[in-house]
């Protein structure tokens, strides 16, 4: 029997749990895969129904969950879920009784933050929950790049023996300086790391202050200082209106020559092209990319065919370990957040709390 046979178990989404009756809360997800810890937590939870819905192949029944759930707990990946199930302002107007809708990620890309607060619905996520993961990937896309491990095995596994070693010869990491672009949960291990390895940090976050980036293990540097002296610049910060397109040619242009690019994040951050035309161009001389405008990216895709390229599929925060974290943090919150009524730890818009307040306490019958 595979030992991991059942850590990829779908839920059945034909499944229906017991009847819905007064004053069970419902809480709705559909059959993306999710550590089995999730549906435990809620399942056993006191006064709490989970239902799992299909993505595909029964829209009837999906809306008609959807329309009597408390909270629905959904994909943070936009490429793992068909838009209709995307967190709209149209469908919460099909959602009436919707508390709080929770992210299986810290983003929220499937979700519309406004129109979640305009209609008085929370919006959580799990900030922090793959923070460990998303760092070791990060470190590893940087010795990947550097040290040219791909180059490396491509060679060897094509069969090549016309090369030395020297012409694979890379670079180390101690003693260069890593410029990071949001020092949160992730940015702030990757720093630690980072030091661990010899290697000064600098960083930028509108979060935090020159004091508090110092305690997250950063000196505090403007956004065109760090492209100036970074030899990694490597990005760990949200996907919002403010970053899209944050790395375009002009940011690329501004870095180091010979410079590393790294990025963790969120696709549509860096632009692709632009980044492409760096990297060709030499100006560049690596990139470790885990995300992508479309995901997975087409196999022709120009930054693929660049053997300074290392390329993964989004899985900085996809490990066992990770997936287990963030089930396990998303169902306690949704559980405490039922249970209790209080804001949520990790709460993305606390502007909706005034009013999505007022509809908890109505719909746990605790008068407000």
């Amino acid at each position: 029997m595979n030992p991991h046979q059942n850590f990829h178990r779908q839920s059945d989404p034909t499944t229906i749990d017991a009847p819905l009756t007064h004053p069970t809360q419902r809480v709705v997800r559909f059959d993306f895969w999710l550590d089995p810890a999730f549906d435990r937590i809620v399942s056993a939870a006191p006064g709490v129904t989970l239902q799992t819905c299909a993505m595909e192949g029964a829209d009837d029944q999906a809306w008609a969950a959807l329309a009597q759930a408390q909270v629905l707990q959904i994909s943070a990946a936009k490429d793992d879920l068909p838009r209709r199930w995307f967190i709209t302002a149209e469908l919460l107007q099909r959602c009436p009784q919707l508390l709080a809708v929770s992210s299986s990620g810290s983003g929220c890309d499937t979700i519309d933050i406004e129109a979640c607060t305009c209609a008085g619905v929370l919006v959580m996520n799990q900030a922090g929950g793959n923070a460990d993961a998303v760092a070791e990937m990060a470190i590893g896309l940087m010795i990947s790049v550097m040290r040219r491990i791909p180059e490396s095995d491509r060679y060897l596994r094509g069969g090549a023996r016309d090369f030395s070693r020297e012409d694979l010869m890379g670079h180390e990491l101690r003693g260069r300086t890593i410029g990071l672009v949001g020092v949160g949960e992730a940015g702030r291990r990757v720093a630690a790391l980072a030091r661990a390895f010899g290697m000064q940090v600098i960083g930028t976050d509108p979060a935090f202050d020159t004091t508090q980036l110092a305690a997250r293990g950063a000196e505090a540097v403007s956004l065109g200082e760090l492209l100036r002296r970074a030899d990694i610049v490597s990005l760990h910060c949200p996907r919002n209106a403010s970053t899209l397109g944050l790395m375009d040619g002009q940011a690329f242009a501004a870095m180091k020559p010979g410079a590393v690019f790294i990025s963790t994040a969120r696709g549509g951050i860096h632009d692709e092209a632009a980044l492409h035309a760096a990297l060709a161009s030499g100006h560049l001389a690596g990139a470790g990319l885990d995300v992508w405008d479309q995901e997975p990216p087409p196999a022709e895709h120009g930054l693929l065919k660049l053997p300074t390229v290392v390329a993964t599929f989004h899985t900085a925060g996809v490990t066992h370990e990770a997936r287990r974290n963030n089930a396990t943090l998303a169902a306690t919150q949704i559980v405490q957040l039922l249970a209790d009524g209080q804001p949520p730890a990790r709460l993305v818009n606390p502007a909706a709390w005034p009013q999505a307040s007022q509809r908890i306490a109505a719909a746990l019958d605790r008068g407000t």
